[in-house]
């Protein structure tokens, strides 16, 4: 079954989320797992594609938008596509992607802005509703 984990930021802006998700992508790549983050539109996977390529300054993060090269070890979209091996999904949109359920793992990423924690309660709710058991995490 897909682990769903809620990783809470304390602050509100919505940076922090795409900053969040290139550390944990970074982390997810030097383990191995491919990862595919869900953008909720095209201008915040332009925003994530030039963090990424910025982060961590050190160091290059492979990856592409899936239209570019879908076997990306990071791969960035606004929709799920069929991937080879869908491990870890990063959802920075707002709903829930009904393929969640093929990827091995689930992490949303929850800043303390009025309307975007409105929207992730509400995947909260729906993961439950669904059987799953979201963990919470406080960063």
């Amino acid at each position: 079954m897909t682990r769903i984990d809620f990783y809470v930021l304390p602050s509100s802006d919505l940076q922090e989320r795409l900053q969040t998700s290139c550390r944990l992508s970074a982390k997810a790549w030097q383990q191995g797992i491919n990862t595919f983050i869900r953008c909720q539109d095209t201008a915040q996977m332009e925003q994530l594609d030039a963090l990424l390529w910025s982060y961590p300054p050190e160091r290059f993060l492979p990856h592409n938008r899936y239209r570019d090269n879908p076997h990306a070890p990071i791969v960035l979209g606004d929709s799920i596509p069929t991937l080879p091996q869908p491990q870890l999904l990063i959802n920075l949109a707002t709903q829930i992607p009904p393929e969640y359920g093929l990827f091995e793992r689930v992490i949303e990423i929850v800043v303390q802005d009025p309307q975007h924690l409105n929207s992730a309660r509400e995947n909260f709710r729906h993961y439950r509703r669904c059987g799953y058991d979201p963990q919470r995490v406080e960063l």
